[in-house]
């Protein structure tokens, strides 16, 4: 077999707990690509106001998103057969109460707000989980970089399909119901991954490369802190990129409507959209394909250029379909750039914080995606279209300028020290 084929993606599936592993997740993970629209939906029927349907979906989304890294925690310091099920059955409750309260109009704004803000601080970290048993089920080099780009991929086409079948359940019945259904797949899928054979080879990898020695408290504590500093090192790059890249791609989507607007054609902003989507995809599948001499401490900053060039050179074009392929273009580097990322701070976790790692990523990427849309409602307006691009992909470029300084300093270097480092194994002994 060539190492091009045994670095395909079929052979990434075909590893032995892989397939099955990646299914469990995809089910959970595709609730949050239903979830969204329907709470949307759901709230506004039930409250009948946007102020407040809006509100409860900012209040879920942006406690899901700060308290990530805390549940990633939990998963990392009890593992994933104690943490995960309470977790995601909790979490799963709460949505299908939250079904209960809006199926019938007339629900109170406030007690949404509260319900929204509560269901979000249990939400699954399943994506840190999938990509955290993706190193442990592969060895490092082209096959791990493939199954990050699958995953990947996977999860962008996740949030294309997951709002089309919220929409359909809708149509068919009432948007709770959509509610209700994200509460089944959560469930299922957390499930079937927290009890898949996968998890159990993880844990056992991990009590034996983390547990094997018992020191005395002071100096597991030291030990411990050591390779803590040495590991947050190392994810500043990725974590900062993926904040900047999330800072452009939310102000972009302010910026594509106002384009349409101003162009009269507001309806091809779903088309806009698709092209960021299908562009996104194709990217991640070639990126994991082509193996590249440069480390991907250098590639990161440079995807993210690339990505910020093009969102840029989107602001002086003059018609729809113009700026769909610009956005296509762009869409091309989101994948890589996320992948090399998620890739990045597996690689910078210390023992027994990969869940985090990647947590980080996601928060600081979402969490930046919220400051550009918000950032960038104040900016349009007082400036023009073209201006209002290059500001919005200039978080971007500013994370790459910050991600190259750092990339001369690759992250095997710094973190000599945690690998060499005595984990803490306080709770293994």
């Amino acid at each position: 077999m060539s190492s091009r084929s045994a670095a395909s993606y079929y052979a990434v599936l075909r590893t032995p707990l892989a397939g099955r592993t990646f299914t469990a997740a995809l089910v959970g993970r595709l609730s949050y690509g239903t979830v969204f629209l329907s709470l949307v939906l759901a709230f506004t029927r039930a409250t009948g106001s946007y102020t407040m349907a809006g509100g409860a979906i900012a209040v879920f989304g942006l406690v899901s998103s700060l308290l990530s890294p805390i549940r990633a925690h939990l998963i990392d310091r009890h593992g994933i057969r104690r943490a995960l099920p309470p977790m995601a059955v909790a979490y799963a409750l709460l949505l299908c109460l939250v079904a209960a309260l809006t199926w019938r109009p007339g629900a109170s704004g406030a007690l949404s707000w509260l319900l929204a803000g509560i269901t979000g601080a249990f939400t699954p970290p399943l994506g840190p989980i999938m990509r955290s048993l993706w190193s442990d089920l592969l060895p490092d080099g082209p096959l791990l970089q493939r199954a990050y780009s699958l995953d990947t991929v996977a999860e962008e086409l996740l949030y294309v399909t997951g709002p089309l079948i919220a929409g359909l359940l809708t149509g068919l019945a009432h948007p709770s119901l959509g509610v209700a259904v994200s509460a089944g797949l959560v469930a299922v899928g957390s499930l079937a991954l927290a009890f898949s054979p996968a998890v159990r080879s993880a844990a056992r990898e991990t009590a034996r490369t983390t547990g094997a020695v018992c020191r005395p408290s002071s100096e597991k504590r030291t030990n411990g802190w050591r390779s803590l500093l040495a590991a947050n090192a190392g994810l500043r790059q990725p974590i900062l990129v993926a904040g900047g890249v999330g800072t452009a791609l939310g102000a972009l989507n302010l910026l594509v409507v106002a384009f349409a607007a101003q162009h009269a054609q507001l309806a091809a902003v779903a088309w806009v959209e698709a092209a960021l989507a299908a562009g996104s995809a194709a990217g991640g599948l070639a990126y994991g394909a082509v193996s590249s001499r440069l480390s991907p401490e250098r590639r990161l900053p440079l995807l993210a250029t690339a990505l910020a060039v093009s969102l840029a050179a989107a602001g002086f074009v003059s018609n729809m379909v113009a700026l769909s392929l610009l956005v296509g273009v762009a869409g091309l580097f989101v994948a890589p750039v996320l992948t090399t990322a998620y890739m990045l701070a597996d690689k910078a976790a210390a023992p027994g914080s990969k869940t985090q790692a990647g947590a980080w990523v996601n928060t600081a990427f979402n969490t930046g995606n919220a400051v550009g849309s918000a950032s960038m409602g104040l900016l349009l307006g007082r400036f023009t279209l073209a201006a209002a691009f290059a500001a919005g992909a200039l978080p971007s470029l500013l994370a790459a300028l910050v991600g190259m300084r750092k990339a001369r300093r690759p992250i095997g270097s710094t973190l000599a020290g945690a690998v060499g480092a005595e984990p803490d194994t306080r709770r293994r002994c």
